[in-house]
Order: structure tokens, then sequence, then C-alpha cells
């Protein structure tokens, strides 16, 4: 953020591959020099015109201090070290704090484990996983609903929403732009019916909303977003699903349900079986309880029971074999037991190959028998390596319906056991897809021609799908979206350098969406004694820099989301916004676009008494001038307010003086 000598200030490049090279265009939009390492150069460049936008290119091994010594790692502010290997980047990044322990390391690696130890050993060091930055964008995009953006901030779920206003809308005609902005909401995009897209402060705040006007707004949600509800699930417990059971209970019902079981052999034939089998050993054994009762008097009921247990357990021989009874036995007895023990015997055999079989069943069933294939407005995740992974996870999560499409034989079936899995030819498991009812298909393939071709089989089949293509280059990126306008294409190199270049400055970014093929980072600041934020009004920050506050938190107290604009920055605050890369750039050069505060206001009258003394109130907090200023103009109305303001800051200080019954109009600083 903060000085001038920071465009003088160098940034390292280490790996000129596709992510390398989208580093170092994402640098020079903050128009500093940048000094790039590679082993070798590549035969063509993806961005052509990358050499010219170098001070230096060093072929080299950026493992060697002669090299790094070469690419002056002394004057280097940060070294962005993005090659191909994950062992390369650990190396670079030793040796680079070696030779210079303030130089900011921004590591491309996935190992978690050794990402944070280096955190902690090296300092100054943060670690990205590109094809995992993306994944969330990817995902947003494939629900096919308003938001854009869904993230956690202090245990806060905030959403992203893009809404088209219909003549039916409730802000339809009723709201003006300046309504929106609320303690749990903040306009991001305005776009009318007639003009194009305007980022964060360049619309009207007196603009009235209007059929076919397109807003992006960002808000705080409970998460009860339509994708996330759970249905509710039926359990013994639930009362109501109780007492709904019970007045099902009739003889009709109960007869039809019967009737279903026994007409549908296939289905049900182990059942059939095995009720079958349990009645006759009910028979049985009352059976013989009733036989042994009558024929001893004698014996306790238990004790016949018992011996017909026995005998259906195979206990002839224990019952009878060498055993002198003080009653006799008749023949006709000893041969309805036998014929006990024999129906017993095969009757527990059946038994037992059924238990057997059930228990098997069950033990592949702990494999994980995946979930059949959704039959319309699911979606398709085509290829499962990482990124695809993450984002099934994600929509997993968000309770969608989906199925996966995986090239790959050797891939781990115990990943995300719950979804349905395809595996086998491109036509065949696109067919098995369903895909002609698909919500959305995502082609996330590591393949780029693969998942070209996915993408125009898809726009065959389904063209109204929501189709998001992942890409790796540019030129792939750019045509793609000219040939299939509605498909949403993301090159994840370009997404994931934006986020290694706002890192190189030190800046936390902690999440980014996607608006119009636009990125916009969340970015977290800290204020420090000589930064260009300090001492400015959150209203100075949106207007003068093009960013959103969403969060401000003073010292130790708790963090504030949708902050008031009014608030004064000062040095240990915390405040997080939503920016572009150009926002960023602007907060970092300290560009605060100082030309655009040419406007005035003029306050004609106020109302009654009263409205004076508030009005004095509303022009302090909102133009930040000095109470007694504004108590001295609203004595001597009509006059004009000396401070100059933003335009946004003007319109919403008249639009408030409104509120206070003092009547003010704009001015352009003459």
């Amino acid at each position: 953020m903060a000085k001038t000598e920071v465009v003088l200030d160098r940034f390292l490049v280490c790996g000129l591959g596709s992510l390398g090279q989208h580093c170092v265009v994402a640098l020079k939009l903050f128009e500093v020099s940048v000094i790039a390492i590679d082993k070798q150069l590549p035969q063509e460049w993806e961005i052509s015109q990358l050499p010219d936008l170098l001070d230096n290119l060093i072929v080299g091994d950026c493992r060697h201090s002669s090299v790094l010594e070469q690419a002056q790692i002394l004057q280097c502010r940060a070294a962005l070290i993005v090659t191909n290997s994950e062992q390369v980047n650990a190396e670079t990044a030793l040796a680079v704090r070696k030779l210079n322990p303030k130089t900011r390391l921004v590591v491309r690696s996935s190992k978690r484990n050794l990402n944070e130890l280096l955190s902690e050993h090296l300092k100054n060091f943060t670690a990205f996983e590109p094809t995992q930055l993306p994944a969330p964008a990817f995902a947003l995009a494939a629900l096919g609903t308003e938001t854009l953006g869904l993230f956690n901030l202090e245990g806060q779920w905030l959403r992203v929403v893009k809404r088209v206003i219909s003549s039916t809308d409730t802000w339809c005609n009723n709201r003006l732009l300046y309504d929106l902005n609320t303690h749990n909401r903040r306009l991001l995009h305005y776009k009318s019916d007639a003009a194009s897209l305007k980022l964060f402060d360049e619309w009207e705040l007196d603009a009235r909303i209007t059929p076919g006007d397109t807003i992006v707004y960002i808000e705080t949600t409970n998460l009860n977003l339509t994708y996330l509800e759970q249905p509710i699930r039926k359990k013994w417990y639930n009362p109501y699903y109780l007492l709904t059971r019970v007045k099902q209970l009739n003889w009709n019902t109960f007869k039809q349900k019967i009737t279903e079981f026994w007409q549908n052999p296939d289905k049900n034939r182990l059942k059939q079986i095995g009720i079958i089998c349990g009645a006759i050993v009910v028979f049985l054994l009352l059976f013989g309880t009733i036989l042994y009762r009558l024929t001893y008097p004698k014996i306790s009921l238990i004790d016949a029971f018992l011996t017909s247990v026995m005998l259906l357990l195979g206990g002839f021989n224990d019952l009878f074999g060498g055993f002198d009874f003080t009653q006799p036995v008749p023949l006709w007895l000893r041969l309805i037991s036998l014929g006990m023990t024999i129906s017993g015997t095969v009757l527990v055999g059946i038994f037992y190959s059924f238990l057997t079989e059930r228990l098997l069943a069950a033990r592949f069933q702990l494999i994980k028998r995946r979930p059949p294939v959704p039959q319309k407005n699911h979606v398709v995740v085509v290829g499962l390596g990482r990124i695809g992974q993450r984002i099934a996870e994600i929509l997993q999560e968000f309770k969608q319906p989906l199925v996966g499409i995986t090239f790959h034989t050797n891939l781990d079936t115990s990943l995300l056991p719950k979804m349905p899995l395809l595996n086998g030819s491109l036509t065949e498991s696109l067919a098995k897809a369903n895909l002609k009812t698909a919500k959305s298909v995502v082609v996330v393939t590591d393949d780029e021609m693969l998942n070209l071709e996915v993408s125009l089989m898809t726009y065959d089949v389904n063209p109204e799908s929501n189709l998001v293509v992942r890409t790796t280059g540019l030129g792939l990126s750019n045509n793609l979206a000219e040939l299939l306008p509605k498909a949403q294409v993301l090159c994840v190199n370009a997404v994931a350098a934006e986020v290694f270049a706002g890192a190189a400055f030190g800046e936390n970014i902690t999440h980014l969406f996607r608006v119009d093929r636009t990125t916009i980072l969340v970015t977290e600041y800290q204020i420090e004694l000589g930064d260009t934020l300090n001492g400015l009004l959150l209203s100075e920050v949106t207007c003068g820099y093009g960013v959103v506050p969403i969060l401000y938190q003073k010292d130790a107290e708790i963090p504030k989301l949708m902050p008031s604009e009014d608030i004064r920055l000062a040095v240990g605050d915390r405040m997080v916004v939503i920016a572009t890369s150009h926002g960023l750039q602007r907060v970092e050069q300290g560009d605060t676009r100082l030309a655009l505060k040419n406007w005035q206001v003029h306050i004609a009258r106020a109302l009654t008494e009263d409205a004076k003394f508030e009005g004095a109130n509303v022009i302090a907090r909102i133009s930040g001038c000095n109470l007694n200023v504004a108590r001295n103009l609203m004595k001597n109305l009509p006059e004009t307010l000396p401070v100059p303001l933003y335009k946004h800051q003007a319109q919403r200080l008249i639009l408030e003086l409104g509120k206070a019954q003092v009547v003010g109009s704009l001015l352009p600083v003459k």
C-alpha cells in the first residue's frame, strides 16, 4: 500500500510457465519493475508481448544464489515462485530468504503442512495452490442461481447476488440506488437497461431502479438459500410423521401393501422366502409345544416349549439318544420329533444362507454403493482432478444433485463416495449422465482439447444448460468465449495470477468471485503509520480508490460488517474491502483519484430551527469538516459548503440533509 518509493521496488517472478506469465501481466498493472527467471525460455510465448513487459529476463536456475543476485534480489520487495516443481519452489524460497530476509515470498505449493512450517520459519511467506483458487467460482457458476459469491467473514456468511429487475420486482420504481445500502447490504455493480456495467461508485445515487436494470450487491445471510435448504427427513421420533403414519393405517391400505409385496417376486424373493420359513418355524414350535404338553400333562408349558426348540435346532440325539426315560416315549412321538429335527435343520440352513447373503451384501455396500444418476436439474462435473474434486465437494455442501465423469481408471474410488460416478468413453458417459436434462455442466479436465470437445458436445445436446469451462491459456479462453457466448469460460491461471500479484504486496486476499468475467478480490488491510489510507473516511476510500469496505474493526473491538461510510480510519484499524485488481493497484500506489473530488453542496434553507442543528451534524459527519464550520454555515444560509467532495459523497449529503428537512443542491467546483 502506501509509499511513493513502492513504485521503484522490484518484483521477481521465478518460472515463466502459463501461471508465471500471467503473474507478470498482473504485476505490471501495478506499474512496478518486474524481473523474471526461467531455466529455459519457452519456444512460444503464451502472452506474446510478455518479453516487452519485463525489466530484465534471466535464464538460469532460480535456486542458485548467483542467479538470484543477478536478479537483484536485495532490491526485490517480493518474489513470486511459481515453477511447475514444488521442490524447486521450496528450495528457491529458502535461497531467497537466506539472501534477503525482508523479501516477501509468494509460493506455488499444495503441501499444506509444509507451507505452514515454512511460514512459521521463513516469515513473510504465503503459499497458494493455483488449481484450487478458482474452485468456488466454478461451483457458484454451476449453481445457475443469482448467487455469484459466498464466503464466511468473522463467522457471518456473506453472499454476492446478481438481480435483474423485472416490472413486478418490489424494488422496481420504488427504490433509489442509495436506498440499497443498508446495515446488512452494499451495492457493488449497477447496469441500467440502456447503459454498460458500472463498478462500485460510477452510478448516480439518486437514480431510480427501473425494469431491466441489473444490480449486484453483497449482503449478510443466514445461509437459508434455496439451494442450501435440506429436505425434512422423516424420523420415527417426529410427532408429525408418527401421526401421519397412524392415520394411514387401515385394512384397505394394509391389504394393498400385502398384495403388492407378494405380486413382486423379483424384488422381494428373499423376503418372501424368509417369511415362509419363519411361518413354518412358528407353526412347528406351537405344534411341538402343544403335542408334548398334551402327551405329558405333568411337564410345564415352558419345558414343552424348550423341548420343541431343542428338536428344531437339531437336538433329537440329545433328547432321545442313550438316555433312560422315566416315562415311556411312544414311537409315533419319536417319529414326529425326528421330523421336527429334520425340518428345523433345513430351515436353519436356509436362515444361515439368507443371513450370509445379507452380510456379504452389506460388506460390499460398505465399499460404498453410489447413488443413482439424477434424472434432471443436476450438475455434471466432467474431470475429477484436484479442482474437479473441490468443485464437487462445494456442490455437495450446497446440497446439489450432481454426477461426476472421469476418464482416469486409476481414480481413487473412495473419493466423494456420496456422488454418482461414471467412468468410460466420452460419448457413453455423457449419455448416461442425462446431459439433456442437466442444469449445469462444469468441464474441468486437465486436457484443454478435451474440454473444448466436451463443451461443444454439451452445447449441441443441451444449449440451455449453464456451461462452465476451465482453460489454462488466454488464447482458448478468448476464442471459446466468442464461440459460446453464453458459456462461462474461466482461465484458471489468469484468475490465480491476480491473487498471487495481490499477495505480493503483502495484502491478505481471503476470497475471490467473478462478476461478468471480472475477478473480484476480498482483501484485508491493516492500517499502518504513513499509510495512504490513514485518516480517510470510509466514503473517501470507496470513492477515491474504487473499493468497497465491508468490514471495519478498531483495535480489540467487535468487527462491524457493512460499516458506516462516515468512520475515519486510524493507525491499527483493520479493514476488509471488495476490489478489482485495479482497485488494489490504486491503493498500493496511493492514487486516490483526487481529481474527482470536484463537487460542492449548496445549502439553500432549513425548514426549522431544529433542522439547522441536525443539518450541521449531518454535514460534519459526511463531509468530514469541522463541526464549528458546519454550524457557522447553517447560521448563514443560503451558503455553499467550501469542502470539495466526491460526487457520491455530495449526493449522499444532499439526501441525508433532505431527511433532516434541509434543502441542498449539487454544484461543480468552479
